[in-house]
């Protein structure tokens, strides 16, 4: 290995790491105020649960970061190097840019293999572990889900609102049944139930939560929109199933590649767009995973394009050329034929690789 090798390969390392490091940051906390207060606020997740939060959202921001974080270092090292006419002293010293640009090369596609292992593998598991934190800390503690002076969201098309407990009794006991709220539509109570007191049993073999009313007060609206009110001295036990506390909805991110083949095997009357989005999911998997070499065609000879030594010009390509190449792969989602999402998928990398061949003629001759 040649010192030049090392010397710009320890850079773009070093640039990468604190990257990574500072991208990542920023999207777990976002991830965490957005997501972590149903586990904060409504269900008092204990410090190991917010930690294993944490750990579960890392690799799916990683997805991210690190072609990111990579394609920053390059630019800033290229950019410094090219303002510092050592790119300059390199040429004359008889390297072409070709063989100076060898190392980028080198890491992004030890950074790409790193992320394929990240995509196929750990992303599916983490998202998935993810999807069912909230649940198993419902199931350890079902009457965190009844925790007063907190609306409860986790139930299917309900609210629920306790004033104060004592003991395994509950005081002030209010349940809204809601519908609509999505597609535009707006959002209307069709039940309201108030109960003065509410006793509290865990049945644990049969994973549901029993409610007793007491002094219960029922008001529902009939199909030609009147109001119907009932009241009640005590109402036989209010169930809910802590067990399948929702309808888990599958989803092709939190599954593995293989799950993804053989679900859509075992179900073969899915929607076209269905199975577009699973098939979909194994090939950006591969194609994110490609991000990093993809980047290397592009930032090296744009890096050296720019000839500033200042940060915020590399810092604005890389953040452009980011933000373009993972909004048109989302788009990929759409669309209702395997072959125009595989095309969309595909085109960044070709675009990168292309648009890099012709700066790198560009820059040669310059």
């Amino acid at each position: 290995m040649r010192i030049s090798d090392r010397y710009i390969a320890k850079q773009i390392l070093v640039g990468t790491v604190y990257a990574i490091v500072v991208l990542s940051v920023v999207l777990v906390m976002g991830n965490l105020f957005q997501k972590i207060r149903p586990l904060l606020v409504e269900q008092h997740a204990p410090p190991e649960l917010v930690l294993r939060f944490v750990l579960n959202v890392l690799p799916f921001s990683l997805m991210f970061t690190i072609p990111w974080g990579f394609l920053s270092a390059v630019l800033l090292v290229f950019g410094r190097l090219s303002g510092d006419n050592e790119v300059t002293a390199f040429r004359v010293a008889g390297l072409s840019l070709g063989r100076l640009a060898l190392p980028v090369f080198v890491i992004g596609a030890a950074l790409s293999a790193v992320c394929l292992w990240i995509n196929v593998n750990v992303v599916p598991q983490s998202k998935a572990s993810l999807t069912d934190m909230i649940y198993e800390q419902v199931k350890r503690d079902p009457r965190s889900l009844l925790d007063p002076g907190v609306v409860q969201s986790n139930f299917a098309n309900q609210k629920v609102f306790v004033e104060e407990r004592v003991g395994d009794s509950l005081r002030g006991f209010h349940l809204y049944q809601v519908s609509g709220g999505v597609d535009g539509q707006p959002a209307r109570a069709d039940a309201y139930v108030h109960a003065g007191e509410v006793s509290l049993v865990v049945d644990e073999e049969k994973k549901q939560l029993r409610l007793k009313l007491i002094d219960a007060f029922i008001e529902t609206k009939t199909e030609d929109g009147t109001d119907k009110i009932a009241f009640a001295k005590e109402l036989e036990p209010w169930l809910f199933d802590f067990g399948s506390t929702r309808g888990k909805k599958i989803k092709s991110s939190a599954m593995t590649n293989q799950e993804i083949t053989r679900y859509l095997a075992a179900n073969p009357d899915l929607p076209k767009q269905k199975q577009v989005e699973f098939r979909s999911e194994i090939t950006k998997r591969y194609t994110f995973s490609l991000a990093c070499l993809s980047f290397a065609c592009v930032a090296v000879p744009l890096g050296l394009k720019s000839r500033r030594r200042d940060t915020s010009s590399g810092l604005v390509l890389s953040l452009l050329i980011g933000v373009a190449y993972f909004l048109v792969t989302m788009a990929a989602e759409d669309f209702e034929t395997d072959a125009a999402a595989t095309l969309v998928l595909w085109a960044p990398n070709v675009f990168c690789v292309l648009l890099g061949l012709f700066l790198f003629r560009r820059v040669r001759f310059r």
